[in-house]
């Protein structure tokens, strides 16, 4: 199962940023269903850069946070600091909508981004699909 954090202030639509948001709903989502695992209060966030998104390591056993805005430089920080990865979604965006397409995606064939996200968070959970590229090369003869 995969972990997927939402910034929202009421538990049904993605309505927060990164850096300010104080609840983060946090689901175990798989290619057959997915599940409210918790619900995540986190401090507040400084004014200081690279104190705003100290609070996010609450969430750094999420693979996926949707947030309805995150910046550049920020996004790189979570992605490297916290290793999780962000998504940028239209504030207002429900919740259950998201989770109906992470299921789907899921039990189908992710994209290379996403399969390397399960790969990091759940290495032995992780789907087992080999691009026709990943075959070994052929060794070098004389």
């Amino acid at each position: 199962m995969l972990k997927i954090g939402f910034a929202t202030s009421d538990g049904s639509a993605v309505d927060s940023t990164s850096t300010w948001c104080r609840r983060f709903d946090v689901y175990e989502v798989g290619p057959e269903a997915y599940r409210l695992f918790e619900t995540r209060e986190l401090g507040p966030a400084e004014e200081d850069e690279e104190d705003k998104i100290a609070p996010l390591a609450g969430l750094v056993d999420c693979a996926i946070l949707n947030v309805c805005d995150i910046g550049g430089t920020a996004a790189a920080k979570v992605v490297k600091g916290i290793r999780i990865h962000p998504m940028k979604v239209a504030k207002g965006t429900e919740i259950d909508a998201l989770l109906t397409k992470f299921v789907a995606v899921l039990a189908g064939n992710p994209p290379p981004w996403l399969r390397k996200v399960l790969k990091a968070h759940s290495p032995q959970a992780a789907p087992a699909w080999t691009p026709a590229s990943s075959s070994p090369a052929p060794a070098a003869t004389d």
